[in-house]
């Protein structure tokens, strides 16, 4: 005979294991784009890269990642490689697996980019209080 609150401790200890997993395995993932840039070709500008990122929207909720405040970091060097951390609304978030990818791609795609490099992090937590006006305005929170 089992006991139903044995039972339902269990399944939350699986759940909350398996989230964790998940989470754990998001949280070392990078997404890979791009060549190293020609000799002598101008660098490209963050405003640049910027509107790139723009064009890489959450298909869920249908705004760009940038104006979704999911980019936290953005640094371009002098060689044109690219860094950025982004994070995701959240850990089991479906496309956890694309989304930072097509941001990679995106991102080599502009002239005066090398390499690109995405890393996801966690920290600090996504919220809605890192949305752009504009997106503010779609979702109308406000």
């Amino acid at each position: 005979m089992h006991n139903k609150d044995n039972t339902d401790d269990i399944e939350a200890s699986l759940l909350q294991a398996l989230a964790m997993q998940e989470a754990e395995a998001a949280a070392e993932y990078s997404a890979y784009a791009g060549f190293p840039k020609p000799e002598g070709e101008k660098t490209a500008s963050r405003e640049d890269v910027i509107e790139a990122l723009k064009t890489v929207s959450d298909p869920e909720i249908m705004i760009n990642i940038y104006d979704m405040g999911l980019i936290y970091k953005l640094e371009i060097k002098d060689n044109g490689d690219v860094y950025i951390e982004m994070t995701l609304t959240a850990p089991g978030c479906p496309v956890a697996g694309i989304l930072p990818q097509q941001t990679a791609d995106a991102a080599a795609l502009v002239e005066g980019t090398g390499k690109v490099e995405v890393k996801v992090v966690w920290e600090p937590a996504w919220t809605l209080d890192r949305l752009s006006d504009e997106a503010r305005a779609v979702l109308d929170v406000f």
